[in-house]
């Protein structure tokens, strides 16, 4: 399902080039569930980004079911993205002003589709049906997790990856997150890949890979 061959990712500060990933070659399988660790800095968030579309690599290639990712043009890529891929920050990245729902819907808008009735459905699988016409701020840390996930499914990607999704919650929260993401991601034979800095959730995974000075091991 995924497929990096000699991928290099590095950011300038000031007059310095600080390469973060050091020519990164992996293979993820349809359906399978992976867990990206490291120390902090080590470039979890950086791979996850270039996997997901969000950050060109300066060497390399990405293949998402076979498709070139950065061999596509801009509106092609951003197509795709919202066709085949789902996101889960760590921070939610609700719209304030946006209620649950039409935050779910969100995805559905940018492809210009009325996805108000995927957008219920994509809530109550999250557990939060009930909490549709809520705002944000309305909500606790959990429940807008939970709608960052639901916004993520609605269009039902084949790939769903996650940022550190527990980062901002309590262990019991945490606990539920991650087991909701699982269970999603194995009713629909998702692939799913996550960052995270908690061995113990890693350990849920099929399959854990560590990030250590910018080479996965």
């Amino acid at each position: 399902m995924i497929e990096t061959q000699n991928v290099h990712r590095s950011y300038r500060i000031g007059k310095k080039m600080i390469e973060v990933l050091h020519g990164i070659d992996l293979q993820i399988a349809k359906g399978e569930k992976v867990f990206l660790c490291g120390p902090s800095g080590a470039g979890k968030t950086t791979l996850l980004y270039t996997l997901a579309g969000l950050e060109r690599p300066e060497q390399g290639n990405v293949r998402i079911a076979g498709t070139d990712l950065y061999g596509l043009g801009r509106k092609e890529q951003a197509r795709f993205r919202n066709k085949s891929i789902g996101y889960v920050f760590q921070n939610y990245f609700l719209l304030p002003e946006l209620t649950a729902a039409e935050n779910v819907a969100v995805p559905g808008a940018i492809a210009g589709e009325n996805r108000t009735a995927d957008a219920l459905l994509a809530l109550e699988r999250v557990g939060l049906k009930e909490r549709a016409d809520h705002l944000p701020a309305e909500l606790s840390g959990g429940e807008q997790q939970r709608v960052a996930i639901a916004r993520a499914i609605v269009n039902q990607p084949s790939v769903l990856f996650a940022d550190e999704p527990t980062g901002n919650l309590d262990s019991r929260t945490s606990s539920e997150i991650m087991g909701m993401l699982l269970e999603l991601a194995d009713e629909n034979g998702v692939t799913l890949v996550v960052v995270t800095h908690d061995q113990n959730l890693a350990k849920v995974g099929d399959r854990t890979l560590v990030i250590k000075d910018g080479k996965v091991g």
